[in-house]
């Protein structure tokens, strides 16, 4: 590890005022639209899915309305998969590997599964490439009561009106080299205190929940993702991150205490996907693919287990 660089906006040793979120805000440009690259791929999906729309962002209403995907054969004696992507904007395969498996996998496990998926919570991450929300807010610390984030209190309110128990919550992400290099310094910046830079891991890994680990759900995701890309090794340290493994490519949070997406639904089966798309070894298409083979391996292993313990 290494102690991050100064950031160029606020003062040192002193948290960001509003004039300096605001500058922060001023730096930020679209380099993607949301129309295109999201709403236009959910459009033909409509003959298949039932398309719902949950709310839409403050910041531009007729911009970034936000949208769930949900399978048409809804029994209720099923299990209720969510599957969430874009909660970080800038995880380009989230978003995308999200809507793969719409169009590509979805309607094969509909009969035994109820399944949301939900391609893009945080639209203006997504056109910006950022972490963080117009108000310098990271959803993925914000899904929390009365969360300070609308990106996450709107999701969250969706899945509460469906009342459904989410059997598994499979969240799509990426670690990338501008964790390091942009988002973890800003975050110092922000917050008045120092972060130490963790080395980048290269490869796919998981993040599960600490006071549910369900270790084999875990390892089955990680065995089925490394027929098509590579798993990260641990640091010199034995660490991921900076956390120690839990097992072969997948560490533990506290998911639900940090606010974290993955956590708010309450699932019995629970992980955070996490992509590194900056490897030479790897491509935009070989990112989205891990993505959509983590959640299928995930209901595949739910369909398995589902045979020895009904109803899971």
């Amino acid at each position: 590890m290494d102690h991050e660089q100064a950031y160029e906006i606020g003062t040192p040793g002193q948290k960001w005022t509003a004039e300096d979120k605001a500058a922060w805000l001023a730096k930020q440009t679209v380099v993607r639209t949301y129309q295109q690259e999201v709403l236009a791929k959910l459009t033909p999906l409509q003959q298949y899915f039932d398309i719902e729309q949950y709310g839409a962002l403050s910041y531009d209403p007729a911009r970034f309305p936000l949208f769930v995907v949900k399978t048409r054969d809804w029994n209720n004696a099923n299990p209720t998969i969510l599957v969430t992507g874009g909660v970080h904007g800038y995880e380009t395969s989230g978003v995308q590997g999200a809507i793969r498996f719409i169009e590509t996998q979805a309607l094969k496990y509909s009969s035994a599964f109820n399944i949301i998926v939900a391609p893009c919570v945080s639209p203006w991450g997504y056109e910006t490439i950022n972490r963080w929300n117009p108000n310098a807010i990271d959803p993925n610390r914000s899904f929390v009561k009365n969360s300070p984030a609308e990106e996450s209190a709107a999701l969250m309110q969706c899945i509460a009106d469906l009342n459904v128990t989410i059997t598994a919550h499979i969240d799509l992400h990426e670690t990338t080299d501008t964790d390091n290099s942009e988002f973890r310094p800003a975050l110092a910046a922000r917050d008045a205190v120092v972060h130490d830079n963790w080395d980048i891991p290269d490869g796919f890994y998981l993040v599960g929940d600490t006071l549910k680990p369900n270790t084999e759900f875990q390892t089955h995701i990680i065995n089925a993702v490394s027929a098509v890309t590579h798993i990260a090794p641990a640091d010199d340290s034995g660490r991921i991150i900076g956390e120690e493994l839990a097992q072969f490519g997948v560490i533990n949070y506290a998911t639900k205490a940090l606010g974290l997406c993955s956590g708010f639904s309450d699932c019995i089966y629970g992980t955070t996907t996490e992509v590194y798309p900056d490897s030479p070894l790897v491509d935009a298409e070989n990112c989205i693919q891990a993505q959509v083979i983590a959640i299928t391996s995930g209901l595949d292993y739910l369909s398995k287990i589902s045979k020895i313990v009904p109803h899971i």
